[in-house]
């Protein structure tokens, strides 16, 4: 990269100053420093010029073009020992020649102005005189975005220095680049305001001291904006401008693009800012950019703009076409300014991997009416497989559709294309073929019109064959990140198309390319390398037909900064001054010229003279000098001038003017030589040095404040003074640029601030690396290591503990091994605490931090003793497992075992070997070593111990079986030697378990294992059998056993046995406590998850809320709520259930019992739920009914009825008497009536009815004849209905057989006349007591689901009714008919 300013009358003389600097003399440094004004005088200028060549940017690539030949330029290379022979020796003699010339002018020039003032001076030394000025300022009123110049003339003796104010805040134009500019020639003092912005209105001074006295003169800038920009315009129009031709303006570069690395089928853009004067937004300044010296045309593959202070060149989409040198040149009234920077475009990721990257520069030469010949670059191949052929393809012009115009691969980089039509446009692309597949296609050709041209461009050359390989390859230094690499051209050219260059890191395998696009010249600048690594180069020759062999490769080269002086050092400040003399400090230069800086050299003037007077002669090595004999009350500056093996670099701008007098405040005086350390993405450490100005008592801390660049609103960072002169910055934001300034404190106050600090960007250098702690594993050495992410020949890793460097201490030891530095403590103990950094000189800020804490050394402690005393890590200790038949097997894990490893068992102090009872044995692949014990007695009982030998390793594990383990070790092993036993026979491989069917049957159930036909399998509960109804079949190798409807009457303990001729084998499932609560939870889940909603009855004792389910069980976790209380069971709320459903009956209910009620049904889980809303009009439909089951009830209740005493059949012989006597109830008491063949019986002395008490009824009738057979009936009845209940009499006379009773007549005799003198009835029957019908569900709003039977109800507590069926009371004058008989 090289940028440059050459004034058209300039150019010839430029270019021959800079060709001067491709030479750098080494010898005899040491004495041109101590008498440097020999030499450094002499060539100011060359110097002053070279440093600020040095002072550009990295990846500086100096340009040297021959534009009056196309096709010759080439990259020239400042480096040391380039030149050869006499062309050396001719430049050397021109830069000689030149600096003379040059050195003679200035020399004339200072003689000239030295003669002027002194005569001026001669005149006026004797008339002190205070500043005034002959012409004051004047105010301005300007547009917006245009150029403002105050200026005023000032005299006095001695010279006033000039300071300018803006608003009473001092103007710096170092704090906005190009804002501001301050000028100062023959008195006359002006100040430029470059690009007014409205905020520029303000109020300027121009303040004039010197020792007499001080001047003021201000003036007032209005910045104005035009109308519709934003503000009201007070001046009217725009006036109108005259035309100026861009070439006439001022233009200053900032920020330049730098070289730049690109991919395939992205996009980027190169941006330069620039600050123009004056800015006008209608004239931009003429900006043209070159790749590779040809002009560039905006087309849709480069955009270009230019204005708001930056030019812009944008590639949308990047093919190797683009790699190449991009210029930017823009137009001044001074000539051209421009700038340059490679950019490098690398192949995209190939598919598939191993394809070679795509061809470039296609071209159509020799184009006719049906033919043309295209011409391509080849890939540049490092890695992949070598290229076999090419494709060509071809479309017209505003077409998508490519042709492949070749059926196989054409194997040099031309192909002739045959078959176009006449008039017709087309592009071509190309695609490379390896043995792994096809590449990318290129970039297409532009558009070619198949026309008959004599004179279309043709593809010259006719050689066949590659060119031979380029000679010899030198790599010299240039840069921090890249190699400067000439080489000799190939003897035998063969139309050469340039050269490929590739690079190896020394040591590495694969290579890398360094171009992508074939590179013309023989020389050529490799960036992107990593700072310190070393490096090895080859190049390869190109042309149509291929590459050529690769060159020898290079002498390996470090990637290291050419040898040049430093720069400029800067940031001259006082740090105290006693009245006779001023003590001064300065920064670094920014570049030092690839060595270490070892010398700095100071001058001074007073500010009214220009003759400047040397101060040391012998060099001084801090960056801090108390400059003696100077005049109390005198301006003075000051420059210096940084001296490195190459010689003495320019030097510096003037510092301001500092007035020699003695400082007497209490104060401290600033500190100084503020640095950085550890920037990271949101931190960083600030460092700086003790004032040397202490006050009136000692410095006590410091403050520090910080801004963002270009802010004035400054923050302390730290409330309290710190003792220690850092501080650890946090919370910064990525990629913002911060200042920094501290503060003193003593006992008086808070000091003078210090200089600004350079401006620093928060943000990590890439590949930064922290501190690592860590112990060597060989030696167990406790250290701290950094890895440097850039180095260079003269870095030094600088240690620091708590930011004190670490010099030659006896309690750690640094060691530096190519980019990794590492600190190790010899003796580490709480002493060695603390935070240490380390700092990589001559880099760009490389360092790092770490803190070691108590902890993390104790932690490291324990490693380091356990490398310096290896034991053999252990995954696992001693432990033991009992295996089948009741072995018992000891065994230890090892991390990592050898093949010669050895170790040793021992139980209760006596070794055991492998043999009778025992087996011992390990395997090196898992790192097990075991035991096994065949027979586990009370006998092995006690202490086992295994100890290892690996090497040098050694460890040993125990295992303590006593008391209660030994106990619990020993039953397992007699388990599973019993256990073995068992499954010799018939045996359970699963024990008794329970499962749940949906329709919620308990299964109990077993598997079997080791049967036989002859297998028998029995059920028991509590020892007694279980027969099933489906005989368990053994073979099946499982059986279960249900139990429906189970409940608790089920709880017990079950027990299957299975038995044969080998054995026998029982399991015991003990159906209680948890158990069988499992079980419930178990049925209530399926039986949750079944639930109906909740459907509504009505019974004549309430309302009742019922949930139908596959089963419910009262064992079952179910609770009812209301408005989400919890209901209990109570003569109000009666809870119950059938094996169907659950329900809840609200007996008697009001309207307190209105609201919403829930069932919840939990299975120990999850809580199944079911909801019914009792309000409203399902509440008052559910009442009515209720009141109407109710009546009906009291009804059926309270009738009139026959509770016993009457028989169905009555056999008589004649003569005798008969008594029908019953006992009746109702309330009230009903009436009785007696029926004989539905006809009503009367009371006579033949028929005698009685009705005492209202209870017993009879029906007497004397010496009973045939004509008294017949039907007899009862009607009893009140007034809520009645019944009738009929027997059947039958007479026979005396001698006739007894009549067979009719169906349902019993069959014994009536009882004989002696027995009674009235006939005796036949027994009745014991009536069945009826049921109240059941009513229908009530109808509710609520969709219900039908019951699935019918609901019982529970029985009337009225007196048992008879066997008669109720009919309504029959009106006295009515005849009451028979009811039929049950």
């Amino acid at each position: 990269m090289a940028s440059k300013v050459i004034p058209w009358y300039k150019k010839k003389r430029v270019s021959q100053v800079k060709t001067d600097y491709a030479y750098h003399h080494t010898k005899c440094v040491v004495k041109q420093q101590t008498e440097r004004k020999s030499s450094s005088k002499s060539a100011s200028q060359e110097q002053a010029q070279a440093t600020e060549a040095m002072a550009e940017p990295a990846y500086t690539i100096p340009v040297f073009r021959d534009r009056t030949s196309e096709g010759t330029e080439e990259y020239q290379r400042v480096t040391t020992n380039v030149g050869k022979g006499l062309t050396v020796i001719q430049q050397e003699l021109h830069r000689m020649r030149m600096a003379t010339k040059a050195q003679v002018d200035s020399l004339a020039i200072q003689r000239e102005v030295k003669d002027m003032m002194t005569k001026r001076v001669d005149v006026l030394d004797d008339i002190p005189k205070m500043p005034d000025f002959l012409i004051a300022l004047r105010p301005h009123t300007v547009w917006e975005k245009t150029p403002v110049k105050l200026f005023c003339t000032v005299q006095g003796n001695p010279r006033p220095i000039v300071k300018w104010y803006k608003g009473g805040a001092p103007v710096d134009p170092l704090n906005t680049p190009g804002k501001y500019k301050i000028e100062s020639k023959y008195g006359v003092h002006s100040l430029i305001i470059s690009r007014c912005a409205v905020s520029d209105t303000a109020e300027y001074s121009a303040v004039a001291t010197n020792q007499h006295g001080t001047a003021t003169s201000k003036a007032t800038v209005i910045v104005k904006r035009p109308a519709g920009v934003g503000e009201s315009c007070h001046l009217g129009l725009v006036p109108h401008l005259t035309e100026i031709h861009p070439s006439k303006l001022e233009v200053a570069l900032l920020d330049r693009f730098s070289v730049t690395f690109g991919v395939e089928g992205s996009s980027i853009s190169l941006a330069c800012s620039m600050v123009v004067v004056p800015d006008l937004p209608n004239v931009p300044p003429l900006a043209q950019w070159y790749r590779d010296d040809k002009l560039l045309k905006p087309s849709k593959l480069a955009g270009m703009t230019v204005g708001g202070g930056v030019a812009r060149l944008t590639l949308p989409n990047l093919a190797k076409d683009d790699e190449g040198l991009y210029t930017l040149r823009i137009f001044t009234k001074d000539g051209t300014t421009e700038h340059s920077a490679y950019m490098f475009v690398s192949d995209a990721a190939a598919s598939p991997a191993g394809a070679p990257g795509a061809p470039m520069s296609v071209k159509a030469y020799d184009i006719n009416s049906d033919y043309v010949l295209v011409a391509w670059k080849p890939p540049n191949t490092v890695n992949e497989a070598a290229i076999t052929g090419y494709f060509v393809d071809r479309c017209e012009a505003g077409s998508d559709s490519w042709v492949q115009c070749n059926d196989s691969p054409v194997k040099i980089c031309k192909y002739p294309v045959h078959g176009l039509k006449v008039g017709h446009s087309y592009h071509f692309r190309v695609r490379a073929v390896n043995r792994v597949g096809i590449s990318r296609p290129s970039r297409k050709s532009d558009k070619v019109t198949a026309l008959d041209a004599a004179e279309s461009e043709r593809l010259q050359g006719t050689d066949e064959g590659v060119p031979s390989a380029p000679g010899q390859v030198v790599a010299s230094r240039n840069t921090k990140t890249s190699v400067f690499v000439q080489w000799d051209a190939p003897k035998v050219l063969k139309n050469l198309m340039g050269y490929y260059i590739d690079g190896r890191v020394v040591g590495a395998k694969d290579w890398f390319p360094c171009n992508n696009k074939p590179f013309k010249h023989n020389r050529f600048v490799v960036h992107g390398l990593i700072p310190g690594e070393s490096y090895v180069f080859r190049v390869q020759a190109v042309n149509i037909f291929g590459l050529s062999d690769e060159s020898q490769e290079s002498s390996p080269i470090a990637v290291e900064p050419a040898l040049a002086t430093p720069s400029a050092p800067f940031g001259i400040t006082m740090l105290s001054c006693d009245g006779s003399s001023m003590t001064l400090a300065w920064k670094s230069p920014k570049h030092c010229g690839g060595s270490k800086v070892n010398a700095y050299y100071i001058d001074k003037r007073n500010a009214d003279t220009l003759v400047w007077k040397e101060v040391n002669l012998a060099a001084v090595t801090e960056r801090i000098c108390t400059v003696d004999n100077l005049t109390e009350g005198t301006f003075y500056e000051f420059k210096i001038q940084a001296a490195n093996m190459a010689g003495v670099g320019v030097p510096s701008a003037p510092s301001d003017p500092m007035k020699c007098e003695a400082w007497t405040f209490n104060e401290p005086g600033p500190a100084y030589d503020l640095s950085f350390s550890e920037i990271r993405s949101h931190s960083l450490v600030i460092l700086w040095k003790a004032p040397v100005y202490t006050g009136a008592s000692a410095v006590t801390g410091y403050l520090v404040e910080m801004a963002k660049k270009g802010s004035s609103d400054f923050v302390t960072l730290n409330q309290e003074a710190v003792s220690h002169r850092y501080l650890q910055v946090t919370g910064l934001e990525e990629g913002e640029t911060y200042v920094f300034k501290v503060r003193a404190v003593n006992a008086s106050g808070v000091g003078k601030p210090s200089q600004l600090s350079e401006p620093v960007c928060a943000k990590a250098l890439p590949g930064t690396k922290e501190i690592v702690a860590g112990v060597d594993e060989e030696t167990g050495d406790v250290f701290l290591s950094l890895e440097a992410c850039e180095i260079c020949d003269t870095s030094k890793f600088v240690w620091s503990k708590n930011y004190k460097q670490i010099g030659d201490c006896p309690r750690v030891a640094i060691t530096t091994k190519g980019r990794t530095s590492r600190l190790t403590f010899t003796n580490p103990d709480k002493d060695d605490l603390g935070r240490y950094s380390v700092v990589v000189t001559d880099t760009d800020g490389v360092s790092g931090s770490h803190t070691l804490t108590e902890d993390a050394l104790n932690t490291m402690l324990e490693l380091s003793y356990a490398i310096r005393h290896p034991i053999v890590p252990l995954k696992h200790g001693l432990n033991y497992e009992v295996l089948e038949k009741g072995h018992v097997r000891f065994w230890v894990q090892a991390v990592k075992l050898s093949s010669s490893v050895s170790y040793r068992f021992i139980v209760n102090d006596k070794e055991v070997t492998s043999g009778e009872g025992h087996k011992i044995s390990h395997d090196v692949a898992t790192g097990i070593i075991q035991m096994t014990v065949d027979t586990f007695t009370r006998a092995n009982e006690g202490t086992y111990t295994v100890q290892i030998n690996d090497g040098r390793a050694k460890t040993q594990s125990s295992l303590v079986l006593v008391g209660d383990v030994f106990k619990v070790a020993l039953r397992e092993a007699e388990f599973q030697r019993k256990e073995h036993i068992r499954k010799q026979g018939p045996h359970f491989s699963e024990y008794l378990y329970f499962t749940v069917t949906e329709d919620c049957t308990v299964m109990l159930a077993c598997k079997m294992a080791n049967v036989k036909k002859e297998t028998s399998f029995r059920w028991y509960k509590e020892d007694d059998e279980i027969v099933p109804e489906t005989p368990p079949n053994v073979m099946s190798g499982a059986c279960a056993l249900p139990i429906p409807m189970f409940s608790r009457k089920d709880q017990g303990v079950f027990k299957a046995v299975l038995s044969d001729d080998r054995g026998k084998d029982t399991s015991v499932f003990d159906i209680s406590g948890q158990v069988f609560e499992d079980i419930i939870n178990a049925i209530a889940q399926i039986a949750g998850a079944s639930a109906s909603d909740l459907v509504l009855q009505c019974t004549p004792e309430g309302i009742r809320l019922q949930c139908y389910m596959n089963y419910y069980t009262e064992e079952m976790k179910t609770v009812w709520k209301h408005k989400e209380s919890k209901i209990a069971s109570s003569e109000k709320m009666r809870i119950g259930g059938t094996a169907e459903m659950a329900w809840m009956q609200i007996c008697d209910p009001s309207d307190r019992e209105k609201g919403h009620y829930s069932i919840e049904i939990s299975d120990g889980v999850k809580t199944h739920t079911r909801t019914f809303d009792l309000s409203g009009q399902a509440y008052t439909d559910a009442y009515e009914e209720y009141l109407r089951l109710k009546a009906a009830a009291f009804a059926e209740k309270n009738r009139g009825r026959v509770v016993g005493g009457l028989p169905d059949v009555v056999t008589i012989m004649e003569e005798k008497s008969l008594s029908l006597t019953c006992t009746v109830w109702g309330e009230p008491t009903p009436e009785v009536s007696w029926f004989k063949n539905e006809q009503e019986v009367a009371s006579n002395e033949h028929t005698k009815v009685t009705f005492d008490g209202g209870k017993f009824a009879s029906l007497v009738i004397n010496k009973v004849t045939p004509d008294d057979s017949g039907k007899y009936s009862i009607n009893v009845r009140n007034k809520y209905g009645g019944e009738f209940v009929e027997i059947t009499v039958s007479v026979y006379k005396h001698g006739e057989k007894i009549p067979e009773p009719k169906l349902g007549q019993p069959k014994t005799p009536a009882a004989t006349p002696a027995a009674t003198p009235a006939a005796t009835p036949v027994p009745p029957r014991s009536p069945a007591p009826s049921k109240a019908p059941t009513p229908a569900p009530l109808k509710t709003p609520a969709s219900t689901p039908v019951p699935k039977s019918p609901t019982p109800t529970p029985k009337s507590p009225t007196p048992t009714p008879s066997r008669g069926v109720k009919s309504p009371t029959p009106p006295r004058f009515m005849k009451s008919p028979t009811p039929p008989r049950k």
